[in-house]
């Protein structure tokens, strides 16, 4: 009888076991992570355009800056020691269309051990990170790991370390570099081994981990399981869209995917990706520009081609959707100066003493100060309100423990007035917390009525 019971104990676990592996993805848990990133604002620095500089020592010393904002998280670029293969043919699309003549494109890995002698020293990468865990910010490092230089350092030793063809010569990844062979148990060491440096020898505070998409999962679910032991709360964001993602590898995703113009297209976009992601918790980065968007050309700035208004409305968005929002280097004072991360093309921080550039740090510090201030914006869930004017207005509310925090705002130039329907409270209006342009009208019949200007947005509490 013992045995008996033993066996059918052990068959309803095997059961149970395979039906919650299998049970569809979105009813799955996705993985709990640390609260400084559930709670943090993200701040992206490309040190060819934050300093006129380029060095960490320089941008070390821009620090503070970044703290007065209210960020909490840096998410740098790479900067260890870039492929200088000077052949043309050996360079991306994009690096030879910049016309900056630079063979050494960040994203192309020639030594993932040490820093590369453009932005400094590896004492210089470990002095800016104390000066921003002083400051109280945390630090990622953006490692790229799909492919590597022509000339990596370790491909006189192991050549099986990139994958080959049939006649032994280097097979190419995405944009024309060798691709790495994950399924090399050695290459994936020196790499779980080179992320382990980073967090011992340097005190980083986890990875940004470029095209994770084209990695193994396996591969960074290891990774993780490694990191943790050295740090329990690493964090790890992944440049990627794979569902599983947050299983067990990554605290985050890049939120790829939204079209700002449409508000009623990006609820469309918010609730796929929720219908399609794990329960619990699965979190993305919001922002709408990087190193990668910004690049090169004037027209690739979204300031320029959206204007101030606009970027300022999406902002707001960004800081009071769940996730976590990032800003790019110099979005905070409104710049719109050439970006290109394949060459020397600075940030023009003068734009801070315009009355754009003004107005924008102060909402960029406001919003820091709401996120922070108001728990529902980082643990409520999101309530979608339907409105009246649903292509150009997003009404959302979030809630926690009794505390809700509404967000109306209009992505359009046309002024409008906007009705919508919210449950019913004892305290009938909101206590505004952030507005501009919008009139908040008494409630009549459950129905909440706001005069929208263009670009206007309204953030309350109640």
């Amino acid at each position: 009888m013992r045995k008996t019971g033993i066996g059918i104990t052990g068959l309803l676990l095997a059961v149970f076991a395979r039906n919650a592996h299998s049970s569809a993805l979105n009813e799955r848990q996705a993985r709990p992570s640390p609260e400084w990133v559930t709670r943090g604002v993200m701040y992206q620095i490309q040190p060819r355009a934050f300093t006129p500089e380029g060095t960490l020592a320089a941008a070390t010393a821009r620090l503070p800056k970044v703290a007065e904002i209210g960020v909490d998280i840096i998410y740098i670029c790479p900067v260890f020691v870039a492929d200088d293969e000077a052949d043309p043919n050996s360079w991306s699309p994009r690096q030879r269309a910049s016309r900056m003549n630079n063979p050494r494109n960040p994203y192309r890995m020639k030594d993932y051990y040490h820093v590369d002698p453009e932005y400094g020293t590896d004492d210089d990468l470990k002095a800016f990170v104390a000066a921003a865990h002083k400051l109280g910010m945390r630090v990622l490092l953006d490692m790229v790991y799909l492919h590597c230089g022509p000339n990596a350092v370790f491909l006189d030793k192991h050549p099986d370390f990139v994958k080959r063809d049939k006649d032994g010569n280097v097979a190419n990844a995405a944009w024309g570099f060798p691709a790495l062979n994950h399924a090399n148990p050695e290459l994936r060491e020196y790499l779980w081994k080179n992320m382990e440096y980073w967090l011992r020898g340097f005190n980083v505070d986890g990875f940004r981990c470029d095209v994770s998409d084209r990695v193994p999962l396996d591969f960074w679910e290891t990774a993780r399981d490694r990191l943790a032991k050295i740090r329990p709360d690493v964090c790890m964001l992944a440049e990627g869209r794979r569902r599983e993602d947050q299983l067990k590898a990554f605290d985050l995703d890049y939120g790829w995917g939204f079209k700002w113009n449409k508000a009623a297209d990006v609820r469309k976009h918010w609730e796929k990706m929720y219908s399609e992601r794990p329960r619990g918790g699965a979190r993305f980065i919001r922002f709408i520009t990087n190193h990668d968007v910004a690049n090169d050309a004037f027209h690739n700035r979204i300031e320029k081609k959206w204007g101030a208004p606009r970027v300022d409305a999406t902002l707001v968005a960004l800081f009071t959707l769940d996730g976590v929002p990032m800003l790019y280097n110099g979005q905070e004072v409104a710049d719109t100066a050439r970006h290109s991360i394949f060459g020397r093309s600075p940030i023009d921080w003068a734009n801070a003493n315009t009355p754009t550039g003004k107005a924008r740090l102060a909402l960029c510090k406001k919003l820091c100060a709401i996120r922070h201030a108001e728990r529902p914006l980082t643990h409520g869930p999101v309530t979608w309100l339907d409105n009246n004017a649903p292509e150009a207005v997003l009404s959302y509310l979030r809630t926690l423990d009794n505390q809700q925090i509404l967000t109306v705002i209009n992505l359009t130039a046309k002024p409008t007035t906007v009705q919508l329907k919210l449950p019913p409270h004892p305290t009938p209006t909101f206590h505004p917390l952030l507005a501009r342009g919008a009139k908040q009208e008494l409630p009549k019949d459950g129905n909440h009525l706001f005069a929208l200007d263009a670009y206007a947005y309204f953030v309350g509490k109640r």
